[in-house]
């Protein structure tokens, strides 16, 4: 008969036989004993099975990590499910979602589960699924779901033009739907052949191909023709119907713009400007100049120029020109690199972002540019009142933005940024509620582990419809565990409550200030430039081999440290005060090499040094904003406008609260220092910006 007392013994003996199994299993799968295996092991080494796509290795951390009931059970749970997805049931994935209600991992699950069902055509259980998603983010699942909803009844055809416009590459689910709904006769060729358009000004052929697949797999053929090579295609008669031959001549014309603008713009001078329709030729002009723009080419906006009077000459002046905002930001882009005393610069300027979509025309960027524009072609006097106050009242509605053109408007309107007044100090409460708040206990756990993007997708999915008050609790909690990256990101969520100590933290400002005046730099620019690097994420190593603080790649690194004749090992590169000198020292070499230009130095530091002195050439100087905002690489260009735009807030900021403060976002409430007159934008910009050789004084032409 049982005796209950020995309830205790069974019990301590029947986990202790489970524990002996578990690591019998995982003895087979992982190369450390298990007896010496934590439950934080477990998590690592089931992440690299999962990477491995070793299913007998995921199935015995499966098990072995509930049994510890570790508390990053989940993710061990969802890499081993996600591994066996294709072959998966819709009970398990029901049981996955009971055992971890709201956390990331279910509904990281939920829309991979979706693409499956997707692919499986399981249109029931995919229309259930869809209406649990909750980040709803993934491009191709909302292509799945359109098509659900179409064989429902619904209508779907605006939704689903948006979706196919926004595909970006090949995907079983917008290929699904952009087919299903033009053999329902919904779409037509007046849908397909804008996506075709995008597709290749973007450089997707696969995209354009599917697209004009649609009308006939010869087309389809054709456009694979004209990537290969344009101007042979060209050579020959398009195929099709006139309609469909000048469309395909269009897509020609496009590509070979993108190979060689010059040339292309002959062509539509000498042969194909006569052959194809008002409309279709203004739009090979305007491709045409946003190439010639993207290579910085001086006949860039008098190509543009020719795409405006194609389209006015086709009586379409009040309407829109279907070209994608991409494309006018590079015809106003290449009106700013024209003189600024051109009238003409301004009209071409001003047109551009009239034609760009509302949205587009509400970023920062063309409010503060149409604003220069109305205020430069205003009339003298009286007449021209009116522009130039919507000029000041659009300058004054992005002022008070934390921004590069923020910063720009206010000094424009006369002042000068301005520090937001501190918020104040976090209560006991506050701070508790986000320290126990599991995703982000979680995602500090799987930082903590080295899973940093595991560990990133936690947090931020955790930051969903948090209130100011608690993302600055969630804030300040990163920065007291050195989790910078964080720490910014989180706090920059916030809106009515800004915290520049938590925005722009200060670590290890003991060394970056010594480091700094070592070198000659200014402190503010080295941690506006670290920022932006890395985050102040000491040991981060970027896809391309930069690594540490200020993401040095490893023959920079080198070539500094013979300079400065500092004994260097590759191993030392993330550690911070080695970083910190040969990073600051290179910079300080680049600024000297590109005469204390602050925008050229921090293009070269991001881009090579090459790529700046290509940049700067041009017939006339330009005023370094404007240089700044033509810099043809999407990185490089956001990259000088946020370092420079950094640098102002540390100015205020190594002049206003203590170390400790800044560096945790404790400092007491209260308005922080204004920026001193020399740290305004303008300031740090610096002169215009030509065709011109370095100021007399140290040169490194070798920079790496």
């Amino acid at each position: 008969m049982f005796n209950p007392l020995t309830r205790p013994a069974l019990a301590a003996g029947l986990r202790l036989a489970g524990l002996l199994f578990s690591a019998a299993l995982l003895g087979s799968a992982w190369p450390h004993p298990a007896a010496a295996q934590t439950g934080d092991d477990v998590v690592v080494q089931a992440r690299d099975a999962f990477r491995k796509k070793d299913r007998a290795a995921l199935a015995n951390a499966r098990m072995a990590i509930n049994q510890a009931r570790h508390p990053l059970a989940m993710w061990v749970e969802y890499w081993e499910l996600s591994n066996r997805l294709p072959e998966a049931q819709q009970a398990e994935l029901e049981g996955f979602d009971a055992r971890w209600p709201g956390t990331y991992v279910e509904d990281r699950l939920r829309n991979d589960w979706l693409l499956e069902l997707g692919k499986r055509r399981d249109w029931a259980n995919l229309r259930t699924e869809y209406a649990r998603f909750r980040m709803n983010d993934d491009r191709e699942v909302t292509c799945y779901a359109l098509v659900g909803q179409f064989l429902e009844g619904k209508d779907v055809r605006a939704a689903a033009r948006a979706a196919w416009l926004a595909q970006k590459d090949i995907d079983d689910g917008c290929v699904l739907l952009s087919r299903t709904l033009y053999e329902a006769k919904v779409f037509d060729a007046d849908d397909v052949w804008p996506v075709a358009r995008l597709a290749v000004e973007n450089n997707r052929p696969r995209v354009a191909r599917a697209a004009v697949s649609l009308l006939s797999p010869a087309l389809g053929a054709a456009v694979g023709e004209l990537f290969d090579n344009p101007v042979r295609f060209l050579a020959r008669k398009p195929p099709g119907t006139p309609k469909t031959s000048h469309e395909l001549a269009l897509l020609a014309l496009m590509r070979m713009a993108a190979n060689d603008p010059e040339y292309a713009a002959g062509q539509l001078d000498s042969t194909w400007g006569q052959k194809l329709p008002v409309a279709l030729t203004a739009t090979a002009w305007a491709q045409v100049g946003k190439q010639a723009a993207l290579k910085l080419l001086p006949q860039a906006p008098h190509f543009a120029r020719r795409a405006w009077l194609f389209w006015d000459a086709a009586a379409l002046p009040s309407v829109a020109p279907p070209w994608s905002d991409e494309l006018l930001a590079w015809h106003a882009r290449a009106a700013l690199r024209q003189p600024a005393s051109e009238k003409d610069r301004w009209t071409l300027l001003e047109r551009s972002i009239d034609a760009m979509s509302p949205a587009e025309q509400r970023d920062a960027t063309w409010v503060y540019w149409r604003a220069r524009a109305l205020t430069a072609t205003a009339a003298p006097g009286a007449e021209g009142d009116a522009d130039r106050l919507a000029a000041r009242h659009a300058l004054e509605s992005i002022a008070p933005q934390m921004s590069f053109y923020g910063k720009l408007a206010s000094e424009e309107l006369g002042g000068r940024p301005l520090m937001p007044t501190l918020p104040a100090p976090q209560t006991a409460t506050e701070r508790e509620a986000a320290r126990a708040q599991p995703g982000l206990v979680r995602g500090l756990q799987m930082i903590g582990l080295g899973l940093r993007g595991e560990g990133i997708r936690e947090w931020n999915y955790s930051l969903r419809g948090m209130s100011d008050r608690e993302l600055l609790a969630a804030a300040q909690w990163a920065c007291e565990r050195e989790v910078y990256d964080r720490c910014i990101n989180t706090s920059e969520r916030a809106r009515t409550e800004v915290d520049v100590t938590l925005r722009y933290p200060m670590p290890f400002r003991e060394q970056m200030v010594g480091r700094a005046r070592e070198a000659g730099l200014d402190p503010a620019v080295l941690y506006g430039l670290i920022r932006q690097e890395s985050r102040f994420v000491t040991d981060v190593r970027s896809n391309v081999g930069a690594s540490g603080l200020m993401q040095l790649m490893p023959a920079t690194a080198r070539w500094t440290a013979r300079k400065i004749g500092l004994d260097f090992r590759p191993e030392q590169v993330t550690d911070r005060d080695v970083n910190l000198r040969l990073g600051s020292a290179y910079f300080k070499r680049v600024l000297d090499d590109f005469g204390g230009s602050l925008p050229l130095a921090t293009a070269a530091y991001n881009a090579g040094p090459g790529r700046p002195r290509r940049w700067r050439e041009s017939p006339a100087v330009m005023e370094p904003a404007a240089w700044a905002e033509s810099i043809p690489f999407n990185e490089t260009r956001d990259y000088v406008k946020k370092v420079l735009s950094n640098s102002v807030y540390y100015a205020a900021l190594l002049g206003g609260p203590p170390p400790a403060a800044a560096a945790t976002g404790s400092a007491p409430s209260g308005p922080v220092a204004a920026p001193s007159p020399g740290t305004t934008l303008k300031a740090r910009l610096g002169p215009p910006i030509g065709m011109r050789e370095p100021a007399p004084g140290p040169s490194d032409r070798d920079l790496p």
